[in-house]
């Protein structure tokens, strides 16, 4: 039997609370419909107390924000084992889990929200730019990697970025299709960028040295010389 009493909760394990709960609001609809009553409702508590634990709606948002983006950052985090094209598929895998999960809290994070304008929350963004930047560079094995690698990396996170944005308008492509065309477009950069440089060029050979016949980037030279075959439609 219970006895209907509230547990009290320290500050720390309060704070912690009201940001999933504005996280799983913020996840549902736009930020800027959101309201602190709407907060303080789910959380089960009263409006004051909201303003007890975060001066106002924008630190409680950039908070949320916060855990979102410790989230989508770790999305990116792979065990370097297997190939190349296999450990990249998984994380598309894993980032498009939380942009389905998390649409309008996804669209918040990269376009600025009603935080637009805030130090804070562009540094979060480019937090987890930087971070899968790290990611992608660490399963290459380059420490120190030349310009264009750089601009292949940061160019391919980019195109996921606004690949992700886009897909949520509508949802007009399968996600599944999406994840795969997204390793492949990682592939194609570094390819089109190996054609210029003989040290992009290496790097391609070790990246697709021990893929499989059945991996992603096999499949793509597949189609591609599809294309260019005279029985192709």
């Amino acid at each position: 039997m219970t006895t209907g009493v509230r547990r009290r909760m320290g500050v720390e394990e309060r704070r912690q609370q009201l940001i999933g709960v504005a996280l799983e609001l913020f996840s549902r609809r736009s930020p800027d419909e959101v309201s602190i009553d709407e907060i303080a409702s789910a959380a089960g508590i009263s409006r004051p107390l909201v303003y007890h634990y975060f001066p106002g709606k924008l630190s409680l948002y950039e908070a949320a924000l916060t855990r979102a983006s410790d989230d989508l950052a770790a999305r990116f985090a792979e065990p370097q084992e297997g190939p190349l094209g296999a450990r990249l598929l998984r994380v598309m895998r894993r980032y498009f889990d939380f942009v389905d999960e998390h649409g309008p809290g996804f669209s918040a994070l990269m376009r600025g929200g009603p935080a637009v304008g805030s130090s804070r929350t562009n540094a979060l963004i480019d937090s987890v730019r930087q971070a899968a930047y790290v990611q992608i560079l660490s399963h290459l094995r380059v420490e120190h990697p030349p310009a264009r690698l750089e601009l292949v990396v940061r160019s391919w996170i980019s195109l996921a970025e606004s690949t992700a944005l886009i897909w949520l308008e509508g949802r007009r492509i399968p996600r599944r299709e999406l994840e795969v065309q997204l390793v492949h477009d990682f592939a194609a950069l570094a390819a089109v960028s190996a054609a210029y440089d003989d040290e992009m060029a290496t790097l391609l050979r070790a990246m697709v040295a021990d893929e499989p016949v059945d991996g992603p980037f096999t499949d793509l030279v597949t189609r591609l010389v599809a294309l260019g075959s005279p029985t192709a439609p």
